[in-house]
């Protein structure tokens, strides 16, 4: 669908035809297409959108669209949206949202939406508690195949999914049975013998990135929470645990950038925002980096005797921190992705060392050898060579080392990402070089 044409269809006021349009398109395309509206052509818009295909759009909407609508709704209409809205799409949402608007909401709801709303609110931020939903199909085990269709076709449109149906008793999780399962069945089969009962289930308080790890593994489509007592509460949709895989990667990029997070988008996130979300991480690799700039203060007689050493500093720090990045960046990943524990802390460090051994030989062979093409100083290339081995060795291990230890200390790992590390790499890359130097020139500080 060309935007051009809509939009100029919606200014000529040509209802019929946009009308039209937004019956064809996917929900998520018209959040997106939505999303470039004004705020009065929003609202015309939107309430132009089918009806069993609004609330969809408005899930699929940014927080500040979905506030913008919230003001212009009648109580008539935002009720309509709500009782159509998933639970855990409608909690997402008030997470967000400026407390005025959450009360209206909440106010709108009926009490029984309302208490299941403030019981998900109340999970800590970024568990399974907090992303699940409580719209899932339960089953009795004594019930027959033909029993659980009927109960499915009379429950399952209020259901965020039906491909996976629990089997309860006094709410204790007992086995799970497949959509398949049940059409591919005899009527008369009992639920009890088509069940599996080995069951992949997760805590209400386990984190949303454990959430979305066992998602990976299991390849599921829908993960039971369970609460302390081993009851069944909710679930977790394949839908919300992609959500929670771009924003834990989001959340990463941003860190590793040294940038402070945010939940906003770029183009809604002020310029103020953005200055204040780089400027503390600025002013801190600033400060550091100052050290560096210190110690090579303390080396200028070093300078003066042989100023051919000040121009290999910048190959020696790029060097170590590109090293550094190169092991964090896959430590980082395997964190992320389960593979790496801390436990396998000193393996990974060996393995870091064979690594450097070998790039470090390579690099410091073929440094060492332009540098004797170059200069015919056997002693420079020597002292060039040393050094790019020992900094390489030295920036693997501080990149192998670093993200384990943040993540045993319950920091985020991708907060050891490139800028840190190789600020740090710079100032002993910096102390290696100078110091093997004035042991082969034999110059005083």
């Amino acid at each position: 669908m060309n935007r051009d044409i809509f939009m100029e269809l919606l200014a000529q006021r040509e209802f019929k035809a946009v009308r039209s349009i937004l019956n064809v398109m996917n929900a998520v395309d018209i959040a997106s297409l939505l999303s470039e509206l004004d705020d009065r052509d929003l609202a015309l818009a939107f309430r132009l959108i089918p009806k069993d295909k609004a609330a969809e759009v408005f899930a699929n909407m940014g927080n500040s669209l979905q506030s913008k609508l919230i003001d212009v709704f009648t109580e008539k209409e935002l009720k309509e949206i709500l009782d159509d809205m998933y639970m855990d799409d409608t909690v997402d949402m008030l997470e967000d949202l400026p407390a005025n608007v959450v009360t209206r909401i909440l106010e709108t709801v009926g009490s029984e939406k309302r208490a299941q709303i403030n019981i998900l609110l109340r999970y800590p931020e970024d568990s399974a508690g907090s992303i699940m939903t409580t719209e899932y199909v339960d089953l009795r085990r004594q019930m027959t195949v033909r029993e659980a269709m009927e109960h499915i076709r009379r429950v399952g449109i209020h259901k965020e999914t039906i491909y996976t149906c629990y089997v309860l008793e006094s709410r204790r999780l007992l086995g799970i049975v497949t959509a398949k399962d049940l059409m591919t069945s005899e009527d008369n089969v009992q639920i009890q013998d088509l069940m599996e009962t080995e069951i992949i289930s997760i805590g209400t308080h386990a984190d949303q990135e454990e959430v979305a790890r066992l998602f990976a593994k299991y390849d599921l489509l829908a993960l039971p929470v369970l609460d302390a007592d081993q009851c069944m509460v909710g679930i977790v949709t394949v839908d919300d645990a992609m959500d929670v895989v771009v924003d834990e990667a989001t959340e990463d990029m941003t860190l590793m950038a040294a940038v402070n997070p945010s939940e906003k988008t770029y183009f809604e996130t002020s310029v103020f925002e953005h200055a204040k979300n780089r400027i503390p991480w600025l002013l801190v690799l600033m400060l550091t980096a100052a050290i560096t700039g210190t110690i090579i203060t303390r080396y200028e007689n070093a300078f003066a005797a042989i100023p051919l050493l000040v121009s290999f500093i910048p190959m020696l720090m790029d060097t170590g921190g590109n090293c550094g990045s190169q092991s964090s960046t896959l430590i980082i990943r395997g964190i992320a992705l389960g593979e790496i524990q801390f436990r396998d802390l000193f393996r990974a460090v060996f393995k870091e060392f064979r690594i450097s051994l070998l790039v470090g030989t390579t690099l410091a062979v073929a440094n060492g050898l332009r540098i004797l093409i170059m200069y015919r100083d056997p002693s420079l290339a020597f002292v060039i060579a040393v050094s790019l081995i020992m900094t390489v060795m030295l920036s693997k291990m501080i990149g192998c080392t670093l993200p384990l230890l943040a993540k045993k200390v319950h920091l985020d790992p991708a907060i050891m990402a490139a800028p840190l590390i190789t600020t740090i790499v710079d100032t002993c890359s910096i102390l290696i070089y100078f110091n093997i130097a004035t042991l082969v020139f034999h110059l005083t500080l």
